[in-house]
């Protein structure tokens, strides 16, 4: 019987998202291709007696959109209030392209506060209008690139109304566009898909998409981190203050425990018995999750089932992003 290499079962079996991150990282979002942007280094801030930054480290490339997690109290508005120039830190540096950030730079961040900033009673476009000449644009710019991203986000017959007659998912569209009107370098958002529908989620998601594709870094805090694992190229997970881990999904769940989901309809029990380094997690019918002490048995693992009957699945199994930050945030995590 032919052996049935691993990567071929993997591609067979690998998630939807966990392929278009892994797609993302080898087409050109890592570091050897892109360029850091944005980079805070040593970063600190103090309120009174409380830390809220200690020594916080950061960088975001062009082209990528970085998840930036944490609990609430962590630290990640405070980082973000930083970089606007809202707060001045008490120590280290906030640079753009490898230069100290000024407020000519900031101007030209989009930025979306978790506490909204529009005016219910002002149209849609009129604000549009308004936030793109605040920006530097002129009129007859601002109201052509307001109509462009009305369209876009499925607002287009919206443009009249006040805004506190929209739904809060329409809102949410609205803040992105009062965002993206005078087309930033970069967009820091806070808390964007709080409240949102999946289908509001899936399309600010594709905008969000194209602004990096596009190659402006994107900056995302959100506590939803099922939207965050399929949505960012990188993660950072704050505690206290401190990152605590950075990564792409993949590099961060690699760091869990070497685990095989393996079915073997014709397996009986403990046939895995004699593998060195080889437990048993979990049984789900014919599907076995089987923990390796190191990768040497992965191999054997998937040669010894072929001797026992045909593999449908033989799967690395990664823990969700929502278990590594509980990991996290238990202090049982990452080192």
């Amino acid at each position: 019987m032919p052996v049935v290499s691993t990567l071929a079962i993997q591609k067979a079996t690998v998630t939807s998202g966990t392929f278009r991150n892994e797609v993302r990282a080898r087409s050109g979002t890592d570091a050897r291709e892109s360029t850091t942007m944005l980079q805070l280094e040593g970063v600190s801030k103090r309120y009174g007696d409380l830390e809220a930054l200690h020594e916080l480290s950061l960088s975001v490339r062009d082209g990528e959109i970085f998840g930036f997690v944490g609990a609430n109290g962590a630290g990640k508005t405070t980082t973000m209030r930083v970089v606007l120039g809202v707060l001045e830190a008490d120590a280290g540096s906030v640079l753009w392209n490898g230069a100290e950030i000024t407020f000519a730079l900031r101007r030209r961040i989009g930025y979306i506060p978790e506490d909204r900033g529009l005016y219910p009673k002002m149209t849609v476009l009129a604000q549009l209008d308004y936030f793109g000449q605040l920006h530097g644009m002129r009129r007859r710019e601002a109201r052509a690139s307001a109509l462009a991203l009305l369209e876009r986000l499925g607002l287009a017959d919206r443009g009249a109304s006040q805004l506190q007659a929209l739904s809060h998912g329409n809102q949410q569209r609205v803040q992105l566009a009062a965002a993206l009107v005078f087309a930033p370098d970069l967009l820091v958002l806070d808390e964007p898909f709080a409240g949102l529908d999946p289908v509001a989620v899936d399309a600010m998601s594709e905008v969000l998409r194209a602004q990096a594709d596009e190659g402006r870094p994107v900056v995302v805090s959100s506590h939803q981190l099922d939207i965050v694992e399929r949505l960012c190229d990188r993660v950072g997970i704050i505690n206290h203050g401190q990152m605590v881990a950075t990564g792409t999904v993949t590099e961060l769940t690699d760091r869990g425990p070497l685990r095989f989901w393996v079915d073997v309809p014709g397996a009986a029990a403990g046939w895995y018995d004699g593998i060195p380094g080889v437990t048993l997690v979990e049984q789900d019918g014919t599907r076995w999750l089987l923990e390796l002490a190191d990768a040497a048995s992965e191999q054997s693992i998937l040669t010894k089932a072929l001797t026992i009957g045909p593999v449908h699945e033989f799967r690395r199994d990664r823990p969700a992003l929502s278990q590594l930050f509980r990991d996290v945030m238990s202090e049982t995590a990452i080192k």
